[in-house]
């Protein structure tokens, strides 16, 4: 039973890698079952059989990545503003693009509407936890003021602007991000 157990948990995780790599690399229309079930190396009803329908799959793919991506950037202590755009600016050099791509199908591909609120959902939690120490002891307002600019500075599309539209090298991209962060959580500001 124990190796049965194994095996079929084995063939989970190949066609959820499988389903996160196209996801990763490409468009919506990349990722269908026959794709998954291709590069997992299984039929398609097997991938139907673990996951059900197309959405689910995708939900799920989604869902990995985005812990993945969390996990790449949860190392920094509350407060480390260096580290934590670091592990961010990490993240997103290994999957900002194709998040952008994914962001910008968004209304045409009705599947991606809940993993990318769940992907909002944990950069919010993640700048409210990264950046505590800065928002504790604030006026309620001007903590929920910050914590939007954070959330701000700190998103995708920032690092879009300032490594792909801008053309910044990572460290200039690193450097001017902390430098936004730092103005921001500076004492004068939002009190």
């Amino acid at each position: 039973m124990t190796a049965r157990a194994q095996s079929a948990q084995a063939t989970y995780d190949r066609i959820l890698d499988a389903a996160v790599e196209l996801v990763v690399e490409g468009f919506a229309g990349a990722v269908t079952l026959n794709a998954v079930a291709k590069r997992a190396d299984v039929t398609v009803q097997t991938v139907i059989r673990r996951f059900g329908t197309r959405a689910r799959l995708l939900e799920t793919a989604f869902r990995a990545a985005i812990d993945r991506g969390a996990a790449d950037r949860g190392h920094a202590r509350p407060g480390d503003v260096a580290g934590a755009v670091s592990g961010l600016l990490g993240e997103y050099e290994d999957v900002g693009d194709s998040v952008i791509r994914t962001l910008a199908q968004e209304e045409r591909v009705p599947e991606y509407r809940v993993p990318l609120d769940l992907g909002r959902a944990v950069h919010r939690n993640w700048v409210a936890q990264a950046f505590e120490p800065f928002l504790a002891g604030r006026a309620e307002a001007d903590q929920d003021q910050l914590l939007r600019a954070l959330i701000v500075v700190t998103d995708i599309y920032a690092w879009k602007l300032l490594r792909r539209d801008m053309q910044l090298e990572r460290d200039a991209a690193e450097a001017l991000m902390r430098r936004m962060i730092e103005a921001l959580v500076s004492p004068r500001e939002f009190s």
